[in-house]
């Protein structure tokens, strides 16, 4: 996988597709992010370069709701490809 802004806005967009809004805000964060599942919101740190926020982003999809059904076809085949990846780790 390529780390480029147009990686990056394909797995934002699943996770927006799927109900949460994302943020990239100044903060503490241990892990680099911080989910408020109350709210569906996704926390990122904003000082995150590009590669850092997509392998962010990748370790927590398998925590997030999603409704593979909510999904365009693009971004349902981008998710499968991405829990692959996140499943065989």
């Amino acid at each position: 996988m390529k780390f480029t802004q147009n990686t990056l806005d394909k797995i934002e967009k699943v996770i927006e597709e799927s109900g949460y809004i994302i943020r990239y805000e100044r903060g503490t964060f241990q892990s680099g992010y911080c989910i408020l599942q109350a709210k569906k919101v996704v926390v990122l740190n904003k000082f995150l370069q590009t590669e850092g926020r997509i392998n962010t982003l990748i370790d927590l999809l398998p925590l997030l709701k999603v409704n593979i059904d909510d999904l365009t076809h693009e971004s349902q085949k981008l998710y499968e490809e991405l829990m692959l990846v996140e499943t065989g780790k």
